[in-house]
Order: structure tokens, then sequence, then C-alpha cells
């Protein structure tokens, strides 16, 4: 464990100065992350479903990855997100809960340590905001606009958080462009100072699922937004931030990030009717056959999502890379780009490594295997071609995605000798329990 420590100091002290847009500017942030979609649902990772035009103009101008990995729903994602670390390091927190120790080490706090404001719109589900309003500004975030997770709805009547506050003005409007409204309009009041703005879509969630009763229709329906209505309206917001972005003359200072918080749903809410919800199977077209959604599973379905990143005369338009990405590396990434300060109280022990090499187009992020997990009794480590379970099931994961059939250790191609043995060793890793120290960046 010492000698990874030291090796993972050792590459985040290599990575030199930051890939910032000037030298007394750093570049502004913005990471839209959407909700329940997983890479089979998107144009430019071979989505044949739905129509994301203004999702794959991010990968036209940018660099997609084709391994990125969350965990397989979303409270867990939002977690590792924050604070750079594993669940299971954090001690795998309850659902709508995030540890208060941890509150001062978040990956926004880290940035309003660089001068960044910050804001977060949508979605937070790490507290009753009726209970702590001021919980996302303990978090980091400066400003916020977020909807009442397990207080109301987040669609069609929204309830509306913002800044400690109850929203009364939006009755009559659909959240997902409220939220969007309330970024545009921080990025317009910051557009001369560096700014983290975090759209943390509902889209394409169901309309409800932490609400017994049902919440309302979209006006002269009769059904509520269905997985490809939502999807259509995810690229519409999607479309509004970048457009935004543009026409502020924001967009050479300014790195994009799309990403999402696990696979597709399963089953899409579609009726209430006598008290009861009706759902529907949600399966979307990838390669001329139809995938069920996976959220939920720890299988490629249900883990592997999408990651854009566009920042104009910084990334080369176009490309793509098969480096690994896990949801833990958003912290050390901003965190460098930024050129922020890591101080040895501050996230001083984290999982992440930054990427943000890799978004400079010099090498790699020195992540040798990713981490997902399914609350702590379930989990698995794997590189580009090999997964690896904490049970010991071992699949061939780029020739074997439905994971039909496990290999036996005893079995392992000899070519595949290195990765089984770096899978195992990372397994006794996150066992545990210590993440790697963070290096200061400056």
């Amino acid at each position: 464990m010492t000698r990874l420590c030291t090796l993972v100091v050792s590459s985040l002290l290599c990575l030199g100065t930051p890939p910032t847009a000037s030298a007394d500017r750093p570049p502004n942030i913005v990471l839209i992350m959407a909700d329940d979609v997983g890479c089979e649902t998107i144009g430019c990772y071979g989505g044949q479903s739905y129509k994301t035009p203004h999702i794959d103009r991010l990968a036209r101008t940018g660099l997609k990855f084709t391994h990125c990995y969350a965990m397989p729903v979303c409270h867990p994602t939002r977690t590792c997100l924050l604070s750079g670390r594993y669940p299971r390091h954090q001690g795998n927190p309850r659902w709508g809960t995030y540890p208060r120790p941890d509150e001062s080490q978040t990956l926004a706090r880290s940035l309003q340590s660089a001068g960044y404001r910050t804001a977060i719109a949508g979605k937070w589900q790490l507290t009753l905001l009726l209970k702590d309003p001021q919980h996302p500004h303990r978090m980091g975030f400066d400003d916020y606009c977020l909807f009442g997770w397990h207080e109301g709805p987040r669609y069609h009547q929204p309830m509306i958080h913002q800044n400690g506050m109850l929203r009364t003005d939006v009755a009559d409007r659909y959240g997902p462009s409220v939220y969007v409204d309330y970024l545009v309009d921080f990025m317009k009041r910051n557009k001369d100072r560096p700014f983290f703005a975090f759209y943390s879509m509902a889209l394409c969630h169901d309309v409800t699922d932490d609400l017994k009763q049902p919440v309302p229709y979209a006006t002269g329906k009769d059904h509520y937004d269905t997985y490809p209505e939502m999807m259509a309206q995810m690229d519409i917001h999607v479309g509004r931030v970048t457009t935004a972005i543009r026409r502020l003359g924001l967009e050479q200072n300014t790195l994009v990030l799309f990403t999402t918080d696990n696979g597709t749903s399963k089953r899409s809410l579609h009726q209430a009717r006598g008290g009861k919800f009706i759902r529907r199977p949600v399966s979307s077209r990838i390669g001329g056959k139809l995938l069920p959604g996976g959220k939920g599973n720890l299988s490629d379905d249900g883990t592997h999502v999408p990651l854009l990143a566009s920042w104009p005369g910084r990334i080369k338009p176009g490309t793509t890379t098969d480096h690994l990405v896990d949801m833990s590396d958003f912290l050390p990434t901003f965190v460098e780009i930024a050129g922020a300060a890591t101080s040895a109280r501050r996230a001083t022990r984290i999982d992440g490594k930054s990427f943000a090499r890799l978004l400079a187009g010099r090498g790699g992020s020195g992540r040798r295997w990713a981490y997902a997990e399914r609350g702590s009794k379930r989990f698995f480590v794997r590189t580009q071609n090999w997964k690896l379970y904490n049970n010991g099931r071992l699949f061939h994961a780029s020739h074997d995605v439905n994971e039909k059939a496990p290999v036996p250790l005893n079995k392992v191609p000899r070519e595949a000798a290195d990765d089984i043995k770096l899978l195992q060793q990372a397994l006794k890793t996150i066992d545990d329990g210590h993440p790697f120290p963070m290096a200061k960046t400056r």
C-alpha cells in the first residue's frame, strides 16, 4: 500500500502546470450530469433510439471517453463525485445523507478555495432541504436552485429551493427549464471571474420515485413524460447551457463536461391510476439490437457511462480515449485545472486520480483500474479488458459485456496475467479502506 501511495503522489506531482486558459485567469468549469442515462442512449456512443445533437456536438468539438464508470445508482455516484472517495471509504453513507465531517472537503469547496464562484442546479438528494436548507452552502456551493427530494415534484409544478428559500413563482413552470435559467443567469453574473456550474439534471429520471402520492402530469397530457420525451428534453437543455456559454463569449475559457450518474432506467413511470403507479420497460437500440436499461446492475449496462469533454483551443476536437475514469477522479482533475491549493487538512486522502493531462493531450491519468460498488458487500475493479468482483468472479469484459461466462482464475490466459494480478492487488487496496493521498498542487 505504501508503494502505491508513493506512485500516486509522484504521478500527481509530475503533472506540472495545470492546463489553464491563461496565466492569470483559471478556466470556468461546467459539469453536466444527466440522470439514469446509459451510453446506449447517446448518438455519439452508437445509440440509435434518440436524437442527441447537442450532446453529440460535445464529442465532435472535444474528447470522448470510452471507459468511464459510475456507481449503478445515483446517491453513491454523487457522494463519490463530490468527495473524490469511494462510498465504502466514507462509511457507505445512508441514502439522502452526506457525512458531516466531510462537508469541508468537497469538490466545490476546493474550487471555492481557488477563487471560484460555485453553483448547482437541479438534483441534490444529499439531504431534505426543508430540514437543512444550508446544506448545499456548507458543501461549497455559493448559489443553488434544487428540487425538494422527498418533498415535492421535480418536473411539472415543481417544488424548488433556491438559496434557502422556497420559490413561489414556478407553479406553472417546467422544472428543468427553471434549473437551466438559473445556471445561465449565474454564468452571466459571474462571466468576469472563474466559476464552477454544476448542472445536476433531473432528466431523465422518473417524474418521481420518492413520493407516495402521484405528481402532476404536464398540462394537456394523460400520462407522464415518456423516456423518449425526457431524452429529447435532456438534449435540448444541454444545448441551452452550451449555447449560453457561446453567446456569453466564454467558450474559449470554459471546460464543459457531460456525464451521467448510472445506467438507463429499467422501467419508466407512465401513469398513475387509482393511486397506483404504472411503469413501462425501457429499452434502447444500439448496434441494431434493443438493450434493456441496466440501472442498479453492476454489469456494464448499469455502470458504464458516457463522458465527453469540450474545451475549444485546449482539447483537440473529435478525439477519443480509452483511458479509465471513475467518479472519484473529477475532484482531483478540477483541483489541478483550477490550480487550487490542497492542504494537509483538506482532501488529503482520496481515491481519485486527475485526468487533466488527458484533457490537455499530454498523456494519461495513471489510473490502472476503475471501481464501482452496490452497497458495502458487492463491488468490482476492472481494466479495459478484465473485470474482477470481490467474490472472486472474473470476466473478460471486453469480450463478454453481458458477463455470461466467468473465467476461472486457474484458466486465465497468459497474456492477461499482469491484468489479473493488478486487479487482485486492487481488491486488497479497496478492502484496506485506505484511499490514496492527494498531492498538493501548489
